[in-house]
């Protein structure tokens, strides 16, 4: 059995995924191809890729829509790819699940290099972090990826629940975003601070009694985040 990892790579523009997909087997990646939303759907589910590589703008369903379909049943990570280079493309990716994204034209070598930390990331277990936190109502236990507010279970992404699981447990200290990217995304942004401020916004609104008033999660003004240590 095969130990290379799968891309699943979604354009059409099939000369930039015959470019893509000869740098990524290069790189020892297994690649499978789809060049429509249907097609990506399809091979999503039933061939579990360990990363998927989105075009946005896509016939049939885009890139938009697939991403969301996808994010009702699995948690594979998506890198969506952008010609537009627009703020509301990214940050509505972001919201809808996706992991990174990259705006057309890029180096393929860097997309190769987001594509090893986001999988690196995904790989590592720290074995620090395999216990029950509770603080408050707020229950979280880092062994089965499950969160509880009261009786209620919370639904998070892969994302959030990593946000959320390093913050509880370093609660009080503060974090940049850029640490914070660091830390989650695995390698630097660029500077890009939307990323983390669109999923402790989606945080907040899962886990905080009022969003607009966080009890748990809180600004610490011109420097990051912070976990509250007790309430």
């Amino acid at each position: 059995m095969s130990g290379k990892k799968t891309v699943l790579l979604v354009d059409d523009e099939k000369t930039l995924v015959k470019a893509l997909k000869f740098n990524l087997e290069k790189e020892g990646f297994q690649v499978e191809e789809a060049f429509d939303g249907e097609e990506a759907l399809e091979k999503a589910f039933n061939l579990n890729p360990d990363i998927i590589i989105l075009d946005l703008m896509l016939p049939g369903l885009d890139g938009f829509e697939v991403c969301r379909e996808i994010r009702k049943k699995e948690e594979i990570p998506i890198i969506m790819l952008t010609a537009r280079g627009e703020d509301i493309d990214k940050v509505l990716g972001l919201e809808l699940g996706a992991d990174d994204y990259m705006t057309k034209p890029f180096n393929p070598r860097e997309l190769v290099a987001r594509i090893k930390a986001i999988l690196r990331r995904s790989s590592v277990k720290d074995e620090s972090l395999r216990k029950q936190i509770q603080i408050g109502s707020l229950q979280i236990d880092l062994l089965q990826h499950r969160v509880r507010l009261g009786e209620q279970e919370i639904d998070l992404t892969a994302k959030e629940f990593a946000l959320l699981s390093y913050l509880a447990s370093n609660a009080g200290r503060v974090y940049s975003r850029e640490q914070l990217l660091e830390q989650i995304w695995g390698y630097n942004y660029y500077g890009d601070a939307r990323t983390v401020d669109v999923h402790i916004r989606h945080l907040r609104e899962k886990i905080e009694e009022d969003p607009s008033n966080p009890q748990l999660i809180l600004t610490v003004w011109g420097t990051g985040y912070k976990f509250r240590e007790e309430l």
